[in-house]
């Protein structure tokens, strides 16, 4: 069967939601990243408090709770990649078995399709967990680099070096968390492309409802409404 014969076996509404879903994974994440300065995103507010976090470390002594944050950080990355590994094992132990799985879904949507089909919606799947593992892998090494600059941070406030390292150190804190942000959007849209299973529609409504769970923690939360208490 060649790639023509492939696309043949979905529909234009098939091929719709998939447009859907990448598309408004596309916009959301341009959205969070690119806000309008009068309507921040949270994203957007936790940069500026990461900007400010490194320069208050300056000065703080010791810095064991700034190295404990840090620690913390890279654990949250390094457990979502290890689980966004989990994950995409197991989505291909499925594409191994779509036999059975057609099985399976043919009784809970009563629509026969051929093995291939169900391959090639666990595929998608698989490429945003991938996606989101390389991600969460980068964000950690970012946090790493990170660590490395605010160990040469001068103890010395008065030094020339200290705030601009600290500058520094908070420019590739907050690179770092773009990458853990993006990760996280990857992990929801998967989740989203997973109701493909169920047809072309179950996608679109997943799309959307995650679309919307989305802007609604990043533009619309009562942590967003905190964090824009102060902020400058």
């Amino acid at each position: 069967m060649d790639i023509m014969d492939r696309f043949a076996l979905f529909t234009v509404f098939d091929m719709a939601a998939v447009g859907l879903l990448f598309g408004l994974w596309f916009i959301i994440g341009l959205w969070v990243e690119h806000a309008p300065k009068s309507k921040p995103s949270t994203s957007q507010l936790m940069a500026s408090y990461r900007k400010e976090w490194m320069k208050q470390m300056v000065t703080r002594e010791p810095r064991v709770f700034d190295a404990q944050i840090l620690s913390a950080l890279r654990q949250g990355t390094a457990f979502f990649a290890s689980t966004c590994m989990i994950a995409l094992g197991g989505t291909l132990a499925l594409i191994g078995n779509a036999d059975q799985l057609a099985g399976v879904a043919e009784d809970i949507t009563a629509a026969n399709y051929p093995a291939i089909v169900w391959e090639i919606k666990l595929v998608m799947l698989a490429l945003f967990l991938t996606n989101a593992f390389l991600k969460f892998v980068w964000s950690n090494r970012l946090f790493g680099y990170c660590a490395v600059l605010m160990a040469a941070v001068p103890n010395d406030p008065d030094d020339d070096k200290a705030y601009h390292r600290a500058s520094q150190a908070a420019e590739i804190n907050i690179t770092a968390a773009k990458g853990f942000n993006r990760g996280l959007r990857s992990i929801y849209f998967a989740l989203a492309s997973a109701a493909w299973l169920l047809g072309p529609l179950a996608l679109a409504l997943a799309a959307c409802v995650t679309f919307i769970v989305v802007w609604r923690r990043e533009f619309a939360s009562n942590s967003r409404k905190i964090l824009l208490d102060g902020y400058v």
